[in-house]
């Protein structure tokens, strides 16, 4: 897991594990390895056995992003990983916290012009889409919006509501419980229409940034050269999980949708998401080093 404990992919791991021990006895061990933007996690699959005793559990940033954002990276489809099974999708959301003084994206968009040097905004990890959404804002509106690093989604909502950021981008599902406890305050989603999770809050689509659009997913990858039996047998018993109503309503409760498929479709939506965001990476000039 290449967040620290508490994010959503972390949750949603240690469903998954607590499920796959329930049905099958054996014990799955959720290995936190945070930092350098997912390469401490890259760097332990890479260098465990290729026998199916290790997986890695990831949102979209490491199989996608990270290669179009770091130029010497070496984490490719093929080469390095072997695609398991997709486990769910998820929208982001743009959050402030209840004190912050815009109740919808175009008054945060104005605070922002008129506050540059206290706009700024927080993300879990780093060189995931949050991160890159925060650049797209910022070069779409010509606002400036100083990007502050957390190490995960829990830090980065008790900064929020501490008034200590301005303004936090992340998982929906990472804030919708303090948005509906009036803890902080959801202003846009990133979804085509508004979510199912929170049908109250206008996308960012509705509210002028039309680009300003995406989901995100989280995946289970081997090491490369694992033999496809055992990533045929991991793929099943995770989509067997999943398809299991009490662990369903879990991760639909946290706000995320369990979706399941076989490798080849993972394969599949990993190169289409590839082609999708490398032409709008490469127009925002948006690197990691």
């Amino acid at each position: 897991m290449p967040f620290a404990p508490g994010s959503t992919s972390d949750v949603v791991a240690r469903l998954i594990a607590a499920d796959i021990h329930d049905a099958t006895g054996r014990v799955v061990i959720v290995d936190n390895k945070p930092g350098a933007d997912g390469r401490i996690a890259i760097a332990a699959l890479k260098q465990s056995l290729p026998d199916g005793g290790t997986l890695l559990m990831t949102p979209i940033a490491l199989p996608v992003i990270l290669p179009l954002t770091v130029r010497q990276l070496d984490f490719r489809s093929g080469k390095d990983y072997a695609p398991v099974t997709q486990v769910a999708e998820f929208e982001f959301a743009l959050a402030v916290g209840v004190n912050h003084p815009a109740k919808n994206l175009p008054e945060f968009i104005a605070w922002a012009r008129a506050n540059p040097n206290a706009a700024s905004f927080g993300a879990p990890g780093g060189g995931g889409l949050p991160q890159l959404f925060g650049a797209m804002i910022a070069k779409t509106t010509g606002i400036e919006l100083i990007y502050v690093a957390y190490k995960s989604a829990a830090p980065l909502a008790g900064a929020l509501m501490g008034d200590q950021i301005a303004s936090a981008m992340g998982a929906l599902s990472d804030f919708i419980a303090l948005h509906r406890a009036g803890k902080i305050r959801i202003i846009a989603t990133t979804g085509t229409q508004r979510s199912a999770f929170a049908p109250e809050i206008a996308t960012f689509r509705e509210q002028g940034l039309a680009n300003i659009v995406g989901t995100s997913w989280i995946a289970v990858l081997a090491p490369a050269q694992t033999p496809k039996e055992a990533i045929d047998r991991w793929s099943t018993v995770i989509v067997a999980a999943l398809h299991k109503p009490a662990l369903r309503d879990k991760l639909v409760r946290l706000g995320v949708e369990p979706t399941g498929t076989t490798p080849e479709a993972l394969g599949t939506i990993i190169a289409a998401d590839t082609a999708r965001w490398e032409p709008i990476v490469k127009a925002t000039g948006f690197t990691l080093e």
